[in-house]
């Protein structure tokens, strides 16, 4: 990219108009083929759309749709009010019996980080009783998270405990900053996987805003019960990740 936001000089005179190949297209085949020569290395911020346009010579429309299907084909990614980047490497994020978010991430030479959206009491409803094996209604602790990973949002996380069981983890928790010691403040030492469910499903919103994700890709979700050592589930977890930037990695023995 030029100092004044071009794509390497090229213009409208370089695209074959008439030529019965879209617009839109051309240009994405010219990005996508300077990605990957290694003009434009990962996590590099592209031009707006109005600089590409200037430098085609095309309207908006057209390098918008340019920019869409180097999204879908996964080169770029699209964070809302940010702009638009090259697409680093993806995660692996591994599912085990002891899946824990910060050792995850530092396997991987990722910095470990996150906010916490959201920390209540409430009473469980039908789903989360069932998963955690208490009567519907019964008083639950609830987390709200935003992961990070090097400071970049990966995922969006609720997290439900049983108070009846843990009844002093939301202080705990706002005291540390960290589940596993929460956990372990509250009597819990060691907790395993029993089980995780992982589905595709469109992103909503208000989660497109928190990854700086673009509305129209998918996300993936986990549903997870952790139990304690003695088989009893102590946290149930659904988490939603940004489907271009991690991989779930299970490892059944792990």
């Amino acid at each position: 990219m030029t100092e004044d936001g071009g794509m390497g000089g090229m213009n409208g005179g370089d695209l074959a108009r008439g030529a019965g190949t879209a617009l839109w297209r051309q240009i994405a085949e010219r990005i996508e083929a300077d990605i990957l020569k290694g003009l434009h290395p990962p996590g590099e911020k592209l031009p707006t759309e109005h600089a590409l346009a200037e430098s085609f010579g095309v309207n908006r429309h057209t390098a918008r749709r340019a920019v869409l299907a180097l999204a879908e084909k996964g080169l770029v990614r699209v964070e809302q009010g940010r702009g638009t980047f090259v697409q680093e490497s993806v995660i692996d994020y591994r599912l085990s019996r002891r899946t824990r978010f910060s050792e995850n991430l530092s396997a991987e030479r990722r910095e470990a980080g996150g906010q916490l959206l959201g920390l209540a009491e409430a009473a469980a409803e039908a789903a989360v009783a069932r998963a955690l094996g208490i009567a519907e209604g019964a008083e639950v602790i609830v987390i709200e998270r935003l992961g990070e990973a090097d400071g970049r949002p990966v995922n969006v996380s609720s997290h439900y405990f049983p108070k009846a069981r843990v009844p002093g983890l939301a202080e705990a928790y706002r005291a540390s900053g960290s589940i596993s010691a929460a956990l372990t403040a509250c009597g819990v030492a060691d907790y395993t996987r029993r089980v995780t469910r992982i589905t595709a499903r469109p992103v909503r919103s208000a989660d497109a805003r928190l990854l700086q994700q673009a509305p129209n890709r998918p996300i993936l979700l986990t549903e997870s019960i952790n139990v304690d050592a003695g088989g009893e589930p102590i946290e149930y977890s659904v988490a939603r990740w940004a489907s271009d930037r991690v991989q779930l990695v299970v490892e059944p023995n792990g």
